[in-house]
């Protein structure tokens, strides 16, 4: 059967292909194939006007999937992430999105909750079809055995967050800098009485942020162990968790600062010390990581490290499209800037 020959779903009728086309108009499949994709090729314009005719007559729709195969076009991309929630996963997805518009390209969008099996069963789903490639954001740091069968099968993208022992392309920022930056502030507001709270155990961004952390403390001279750490999973309840765990404390024990590896946890960690009426940055101040919308919007506005994520879903897109069609100009791996805003959320240690 012709690439362009397909079933009707529907009704299980079979469509004209790109030789019923041929055949009617008395020309070559070259010559239609010319005509419908609007090629270089010179066709007279009565032979032109011919041919779209009878693709008019037959109803002949061109099977883009196979178009795409034949021009080398890529036709679909499937982006695993955890969630839409968090505004900077949203904004990698919109850089995608951008790139991809004015191509005919789908996006296919497979959301994971930060959960294995779920991560596991898109890249086995994702591997049966005929993507042409995936841009994949972990939400447990873990490789799954049909991601790894999905890597050797086509072409894949890490973005923001990479995985142990899988060597892909990678689009990622400088964590590790901006949260010793951000801590290093921090310390300069004289703040000794430390908290961090911390990403989900095993993922890379968590891990970087943590070490840019103590990186900071032992600058300081402050013994990064002696830190006490409340590991929290990136979202607001998280957040609104530690807060808990910091008021049961007494007064003089609770930290001065609070450093949340995250602008969710530092969103929920805020919106609980207000209920709690502990005051920010009064009793405790906080600081976030991302620079997501919501961070200017709360009061007092976060302090936190900005990394672009339209810029680095556009990045991820360009370097697998570049992949796929083997003619890579762009670095396999790349490091965003990270920087530091500072605003409400960090007062001077009293």
């Amino acid at each position: 059967m012709d690439l362009l020959s397909a079933k009707t779903e529907a009704t299980g009728a079979v469509r004209a292909t790109i030789r019923d086309v041929a055949r009617l108009a008395h020309v070559s499949i070259g010559t239609v194939s010319a005509v419908i994709n609007n090629s270089d090729r010179p066709v007279a314009a009565e032979t032109r006007a011919r041919v779209l005719r009878c693709v008019a007559q037959l109803n002949f729709e061109p099977n883009s999937a196979a178009r795409s195969l034949k021009h080398q076009r890529v036709s679909s991309i499937g982006f695993i992430v955890p969630d839409l929630s968090n505004a900077f996963f949203a904004d990698i997805a919109a850089g995608i999105q951008q790139v991809l518009d004015g191509m005919d390209c789908l996006l296919v969008l497979c959301m994971t909750w930060s959960d294995m099996q779920r991560e596991e069963y898109y890249a086995k789903v994702l591997r049966t079809q005929r993507l042409s490639g995936v841009i994949y954001l972990s939400g447990t740091g873990l490789p799954s055995p049909s991601l790894l069968n999905l890597a050797k099968k086509g072409a894949v993208v890490f973005v923001d967050e990479c995985l142990p022992g899988v060597d892909l392309p990678f689009v990622g920022s400088q964590n590790l800098i901006g949260a010793r930056s951000l801590a290093q502030y921090v310390l300069a507001q004289q703040h000794h009485r430390l908290t961090i709270v911390s990403g989900p155990r095993g993922l890379w961004t968590s891990e970087q942020r943590q070490a840019g952390f103590r990186e900071a403390f032992a600058a300081a001279d402050i013994l990064p162990d002696s830190v006490p750490v409340i590991r929290g999973d990136y979202s607001e309840l998280s957040g609104r968790h530690a807060a808990d765990e910091i008021a049961a404390l007494v007064v003089e024990q609770r930290p001065t600062a609070v450093l949340c590896a995250n602008d969710l946890m530092a969103i929920g960690f805020i919106r609980r010390c207000q209920e709690l009426n502990i005051a920010v940055p009064g009793d405790i101040s906080v600081t976030g990581f991302d620079d997501i919308p919501e961070a200017r919007l709360l009061t007092p506005e976060l302090t936190t490290v900005r990394q672009p994520g339209k810029a680095m879903g556009q990045a991820a897109a360009r370097l697998l499209l570049q992949g796929i069609g083997e003619s890579l100009t762009e670095p396999l791996q790349q490091d965003f800037v990270t920087e530091v805003c500072i605003r409400g959320s960090v007062g001077r240690a009293v």
